[in-house]
């Protein structure tokens, strides 16, 4: 296989080095007023809501149907490319002008706001996956931060910057062969995404009908309290007998991590990412995650499966999944020697909602909540037999949530490896002749 030398660098001889000029169209968004926005209704999606690989309706604002009318040549679509214009920092790729999102809401009619940008591919010049995938690579996204303007902390992109891009551009049944490796190992993440929020939330009605409504089956099968079950006086009001009531932090340890600037590495070779708040919210480390030695203590270590509570500023109960990393300050990894981590689990997020709002209710830039707010968070054990026969129903689909979420890290890893590779042709996937 020959290459030759172009604008990208070394390329297969029979691919073409194309300005995006050449195979796409940029809408830019539009400027809303703040008196546009309302309670509910249609949402704008800005440069916060392109979370890499989507866009996510988090923290959105809205405008009236109406509106959305009359601004509908800023309509939104499944499937249609959006790039942010505006980046905090254009040395830091994390949080760059360029990054990409791919819109996968469905049920929602969305309008785009100024600053970002709907890249609208070509037909018959460039195929969709293949671009969407080619902005996503890092030379891409490097090309377009090295043509922003604006200050350090400031960056700006247009247009013109974006289509003045070069890209390699092999022919459209290559793009597609190329497009249909990634775009199926995507595919794979998202169907176990889905899983997962089915599985989460057929635990948590689980958790509702055994520990707040005390519908379990009896004996017979049918529901315990409706059913007649004896109940019982305790703090939380009437039980199941045989039942008792504890406090959050006595079926569970909650271990505050280290402050890991105290604990640098020697050297990049004997070190650990460190988990902080930002990691456990976009479920990995990368390149912009701090490092820590890894002769810190084993309990301070975070394996894949452990449970993580973030309990000061973005409060969130999730199972880690990224690696072998340190524990910072500010999360708890919650433990348990007596009972398995679908129960510490189900009953730490039961009171997350709580824990949120006293949060917010601090008097500070960075809410939090302290250790006294765990003793005082209760918790009901079933007796044995009970408690027996629920954890062989919920402990499974907890594992296969933990399983999916491995899988999906390994699927990532993958995707992201090859990426570079399919994209620069250094490997070449055959072509299905007709």
């Amino acid at each position: 296989m020959s290459f030759k030398e172009c604008e990208v660098g070394n390329i297969p001889f029979e691919w073409q080095c194309t300005k995006l000029e050449e195979c796409i169209e940029v809408l830019s968004g539009y400027a809303f007023k703040s008196t546009d926005f309302i309670d509910f209704g249609v949402p704008i999606i800005k440069i916060k809501n392109i979370v890499p690989p989507g866009v996510s309706l988090d923290d959105v604002q809205y405008v009236s149907k109406e509106l959305f009318n009359e601004k509908s040549k800023f309509k939104i679509d499944y499937n249609d490319i959006l790039i942010s214009m505006t980046g905090s920092n254009y040395n830091q790729m994390s949080s760059a002008v360029g990054k990409v999102g791919r819109v996968k809401i469905k049920e929602r009619e969305m309008l785009l706001n100024q600053r970002v940008g709907k890249i609208i591919p070509k037909e018959n010049i460039i195929d969709s996956d293949f671009l969407y995938y080619n902005l996503s690579t890092y030379e891409t996204q490097y090309r377009l931060a090295l043509s922003a303007g604006g200050s350090a902390n400031q960056a700006n992109i247009n247009p013109k910057h974006i289509k003045n891009i070069y890209i390699p551009l092999p022919t459209l049944p290559e793009q597609k062969a190329i497009a249909h490796i990634l775009s199926t190992l995507d595919e794979k993440i998202e169907v176990n995404n889905q899983i997962n929020k089915t599985l989460e939330n057929i635990a948590q009605t689980i958790f509702k009908q055994w520990f707040v409504d005390f519908e379990f089956p009896n004996g017979a099968g049918e529901p315990y309290k409706s059913s007649g079950g004896e109940m019982v006086e305790s703090e939380l009001g009437m039980i199941p007998k045989g039942w008792e009531v504890k406090n959050l932090d006595d079926v569970a340890d909650f271990l505050n991590g280290l402050a890991m600037q105290k604990y640098p590495p020697i050297n990049d070779k004997d070190s650990f990412p460190v988990l902080k708040i930002k990691e456990l919210r976009q479920g990995f480390t990368d390149d912009n995650s701090d490092i820590c030695s890894n002769m810190i203590d084993e309990k301070y270590v975070i394996n894949d499966g452990d449970l993580i509570f973030s309990w000061s500023g973005s409060l969130m109960v999730d199972f880690w999944c990224g690696e072998k990393c340190g524990l910072n300050q500010h999360l708890f990894k919650v433990t348990s020697e007596k009972y398995n981590k679908w129960f510490y689990y189900l009953w730490t997020k039961h009171h997350l909602n709580k824990f949120i709002e006293i949060a917010k209710s601090k008097a500070t830039t960075m809410g939090h909540i302290k250790r006294k707010d765990l003793t005082d968070s209760k918790v009901i054990v079933p007796a044995n037999k009970e408690f027996h026969k629920i954890e062989n129903i919920v402990q499974p689909i907890i594992e296969n949530m933990i399983y999916k979420n491995i899988e999906n890290k390994k699927l990532i890893k993958l995707r992201d490896s090859l990426l570079p590779k399919l994209m620069s042709g250094e490997i070449r996937v055959p072509i299905e002749e007709n």
